[in-house]
């Protein structure tokens, strides 16, 4: 018999915690070891017997989810999973907790929380699943980060940026790069981002990530690296030195213009249970830019996007997958390498350089 996934919820709401409970334990492979209403006393019964993976609020007494995910961490690395507000407040502190090992976010509202807690079931119980097989050395922050992420504010980087922008508007965008990722991505993206120059391809990018969430990371991302990085708006221009990431709760697909690439950014069905999709990203380059194009699939549960970069290894493009050697959940990447759809499987550290070399 296998053996069960254990889990330990720790959140300040009774609501949470039971409903929370509830859904996990109906799942013949989970099992709910304890919850608590704070970080104290989540540590006193961790003690008795450690969890596979945490839930865990941020906003919380006696200690803070940011405070006690960095001191797990430290201390004894173990998958977690952040139940947070959207709330600006909260979706800020998520981005920190993600920085700082956290794996995925499952949102609360701050109305109506055990109905949407209730619906969301199953992406809390994939999310727990996705968790106990990750690889947590690879979850550890700074484990894949540059050691002096590029200044973007120095003289030097200003006059990059200007003269990359006054080229951007005469050229004409021809290439482009796209990459999906879920599970672990923010990590694996920031290793990447960070190391790339004004590259002179476009980047168009989904990551799995709640509405909301998108707008900060891309944020937090822009003021890391030399390209511009920034949630994707309907209509942007797809432009070298600059990444556009779709925005949680939507779809983002590829779309031309004369010699022009756009981003087009609308609403519509969940995608092999995402939104936005890997796979209607990828679709859409491929049937935009056909050869003009690099396909990238980084860590993440399940099969999202492995169809996707099919079509486009099938319409000409390059394409990448991480090796599982560096993936946090060697999902997605498997999944496109099984169906025939990559040229080349490599490290987390060599996909800047395989960026670079495409242009």
């Amino acid at each position: 018999m296998t053996e069960k996934i254990k889990v330990m919820i720790v959140d300040d709401s009774a609501v949470v915690r039971q409903v929370n409970r509830e859904t996990l334990e109906r799942e013949p492979d989970i099992e709910v070891i304890g919850a608590a209403a704070d970080p104290l006393y989540a540590l006193d019964k961790m003690k008795l017997q450690w969890p596979d993976v945490l839930v865990i609020d941020i906003e919380m007494p006696r200690m803070d989810g940011l405070t006690f995910l960095k001191k797990i961490m430290a201390e004894h690395p173990t998958p977690t999973i952040v139940c947070s507000s959207l709330a600006e407040k909260g979706a800020a502190a998520t981005m920190d907790a993600l920085a700082a090992g956290a794996l995925a976010i499952i949102t609360k509202p701050k109305l109506g929380v055990k109905q949407f807690l209730q619906d969301a079931g199953n992406d809390l119980v994939s999310a727990v699943r996705a968790a106990a097989r990750a690889n947590m050395r690879r979850v550890l922050p700074g484990a894949a980060r540059p050691l002096a992420p590029p200044p973007k504010l120095t003289a030097d980087a200003m006059l990059a940026a200007q003269a990359a922008s006054t080229r951007a508007m005469a050229d004409t965008t021809d290439r482009v790069v796209a990459i999906g990722t879920s599970t672990g991505g923010t990590q694996a993206l920031e290793a990447v981002l960070t190391r790339l120059p004004n590259v002179g391809s476009g980047i168009v990018i989904v990551q799995h990530m709640p509405e909301k969430f998108t707008a900060m990371f891309a944020e937090r991302l822009n003021g890391l690296c030399k390209l511009e990085v920034r949630e994707a708006q309907n209509g942007d221009r797809v432009l070298p030195g600059r990444a556009l990431i779709a925005p949680g709760g939507k779809h983002m697909m590829l779309r031309r213009s004369g010699a022009q690439y756009y981003v087009e950014v609308a609403d519509g069905p969940l995608v092999n249970r995402h939104k936005p999709s890997v796979d209607v990203l990828f679709r859409s380059v491929a049937q935009i830019a056909g050869r003009n194009a690099l396909g990238v699939i980084m860590t993440g549960m399940g099969d999202d996007g492995a169809r996707g970069l099919k079509e486009m290894h099938d319409a000409g493009a390059q394409t990448v997958a991480e090796d599982e050697s560096t993936c946090v959940v060697f999902g997605m990447p498997k999944e496109a390498i099984r169906l025939g759809g990559v040229d080349r499987v490599v490290p987390l550290d060599a996909i800047p350089a395989e960026i670079i070399a495409y242009g």
